[in-house]
């Protein structure tokens, strides 16, 4: 049987090579696919997740990341505990260089005004011709509170409460010293119109002048104590990160342990042993500062209150017993039954009495406790002297009540010997307990001023050594 030939085979396209021949018994392979280009639009940000991705999936890639956090928990501890000790240091700075000495400034401004009111009725009793002491004690006074309201507008804040109170203060001072140059002028003529001069400047002096200073009082006396607190509040932030950069140190130590069997990371050590002496340190400066204004507080701020309470209320006594005199019956109280200007100092001088018991008992030492005893003694021997005073006037014996109330020291019965005393005695009680609040109040400052150089410094070594120590690791892998 004749079979066809076999048909030739199709000629190979030009330019390509013929395929090589497979061998018997290995069977067709399917064709790999062809490449797939990157998807359209994919940019850094896919890159770089990309490349975390295999980061993250890998030792050298882990390691850098951790490396990475604890500098970052270690910088952001330093530089947070730097920014909060800071500020409270700059709170417990405020506190002994400017709140208190203000608050004091305002209490001095008031215990001036009262003084120079107090000594001006004493020297317009003393007679048509003032005595020189009481008019350069007047003179004084009035100098030392306008210095003072000098120095206290150069520190507080000029859209502030103080600020107020001393604009006040520095508008109605020369109004009163105007009137009391008449009362003098007329009281030098024999004119009974002296008396009512006087009058109307006291009383400028208690319903204008006089609280105007106590409300300035007031408001140093609230930033003094807006100051203690922040200089005492804890920095709760500061420690929560410094807990948490400890706990994240001791868990990465711990895992390189794990994977190691190497007990000991000596950047990683390095790094614990810089942020637990700045937590130690933290602790422990805050405790002591916390301490010492405490103690300030206690035997300092509040005694100083009391005290100041009690010395304004001796000076209101004294200038309402001076004025018991001026007036002689002519000012009754609300009621018409009583005169008013010896009422109120039957007030002040019970506010008086209170007071010092008060400092006493809160006196911490026999420093402290010696002035206010000796104050309470002057005081009753005052009170005494002002009821035989008081009879006397009342008796119709007006000279012999004036050389009680007015009488030269040489007599050495006089009421206002008794207030001048009672004054000196609380000067040196108010002295001993600014010493002893400024003492604790600077211990307390002091406590933190090196903690937030200390602890940014302590802050960037303990970062360079966990950097150093997880490189330490990151070396095996090259």
């Amino acid at each position: 049987m004749t079979h066809p030939p076999n048909a030739p085979a199709a000629p190979a396209a030009p330019g390509t090579a013929p395929a090589p021949a497979r061998p018997a018994g290995v069977p067709a392979q399917p064709s790999p696919a062809p490449a797939v280009a990157p998807p359209a639009g994919r940019g850094a940000w896919a890159v770089g997740r990309e490349r975390l991705r295999v980061a993250t999936t890998t030792e050298p890639g882990r390691l850098q990341i951790l490396g990475a956090v604890l500098a970052l928990l270690v910088v952001a501890f330093g530089a947070v505990t730097a920014l909060q000790v800071d500020d409270r240091a700059t709170a417990a700075d405020d506190v002994v260089s400017r709140s208190q000495p203000l608050s004091a400034d305002a209490a001095a401004i008031y215990r001036s005004l009262a003084d120079a009111d107090t000594t001006a009725a004493s020297g317009f009793l003393a007679g048509t011709l003032e005595p020189e002491e009481s008019r350069k004690r007047y003179d004084r006074d009035i100098a030392t509170a306008a210095r003072l309201l000098v120095k206290a507008a150069a520190s507080t804040d000029g859209s502030g409460e103080s600020a107020r109170e001393i604009a006040t203060l520095n508008e109605q001072l020369p109004r009163y010293t105007g009137l009391i140059e008449r009362a003098r002028a007329a009281n030098r003529q024999g004119l009974p119109l002296g008396g009512a001069y006087l009058r109307y400047a006291s009383q400028q002096m208690t319903s204008t002048l006089l609280p105007a200073a106590e409300r300035l009082y007031a408001a140093e006396t609230v930033h003094l104590q807006e100051d203690d607190e922040s200089a005492r509040t804890w920095p709760f932030l500061s420690l929560g990160l410094g807990l948490l950069t400890l706990a994240a140190l001791v868990w990465a130590q711990r895992r390189n342990y794990t994977r190691t069997h190497r007990v000991f990371n000596h950047g990683l050590l390095a790094a614990s042993a810089a942020a637990v002496v700045v937590v130690l340190w933290l602790l422990a400066a805050h405790t002591i500062a916390r301490t010492g204004l405490d103690s300030a507080r206690a035997h300092g701020q509040e005694s100083l209150q009391v005290l100041n309470s009690a010395r304004i209320s001796s000076l209101t006594a004294r200038a309402n017993e001076n004025l018991t005199l001026v007036a002689r019956g002519a000012v009754l109280t609300e009621d018409g039954k009583n005169d008013k200007y010896e009422a109120e100092y039957t007030s002040s001088m019970s506010t008086l009495t209170d007071a010092l018991a008060t400092a006493r008992e809160w006196a911490d030492d026999d420093a402290g406790r010696g002035p206010v005893d000796e104050a309470a003694t002057r005081t009753a021997e005052w009170k005494q002297r002002h009821k035989d005073a008081r009879a006397k006037d009342e008796a119709g014996d007006f000279d012999g009540a004036l050389g009680l109330i007015v009488g030269s020291k040489e007599s050495g019965r006089s009421t206002g010997q008794s207030f001048d005393q009672v004054d000196a005695a609380l000067e040196r009680a108010l002295a001993h307990e600014q010493a002893e609040f400024t003492r604790s109040a600077a211990d307390a400052r002091d406590a933190l001023t090196a903690l937030p150089l200390g602890a940014a410094a302590l802050g960037i070594l303990g970062a360079a050594g966990a950097v150093l120590g997880i490189n330490r690791r990151l070396s095996e892998y090259r």
